[in-house]
């Protein structure tokens, strides 16, 4: 296996780990994450329909087919965290740490899967 596919593996296995326990964290412990929501300037409606986002933007990464399902997915997880952190900056509450760290993996992860799938047919 080459450097490129397990930078690729490493950091959808990653990435999908963070979400994964994201969408847990709203299903589960809804009325926290209602509260934290809610500070943010988020409707609290919007808890449950991204946590079933999420679980399926993994699985649409992982399946890989159709293609663009997994290239709306990568989209819906960096709008995702952009704004997840943009929300934690402007309320200052230090927290965007999370969504800095899930960027760089939605990158490394959607790049470096174009570097060993898109060339493995050339």
């Amino acid at each position: 296996m080459n450097a490129m596919k397990i930078v690729y593996y490493a950091s959808t296995a990653l990435m999908s780990l963070l979400f994964l326990f994201s969408a847990g964290m709203y299903l589960f412990n809804y009325d926290e994450i209602k509260g934290v929501f809610s500070l943010l300037g988020f409707p609290a409606w919007i808890v449950y329909p991204l946590a079933i986002a999420k679980i399926a933007g993994v699985v649409a990464v992982w399946v890989r087919k159709p293609k663009f399902l997994m290239e709306w997915s990568y989209a819906g997880f960096l709008f995702d965290v952009l704004l997840a952190a943009r929300a934690h900056i402007a309320v200052g509450d230090g927290e965007q740490f999370g969504a800095i760290l899930a960027f760089v993996l939605i990158v490394l992860s959607r790049f470096s899967y174009h570097k060993v799938f898109t060339s493995e047919k050339s």
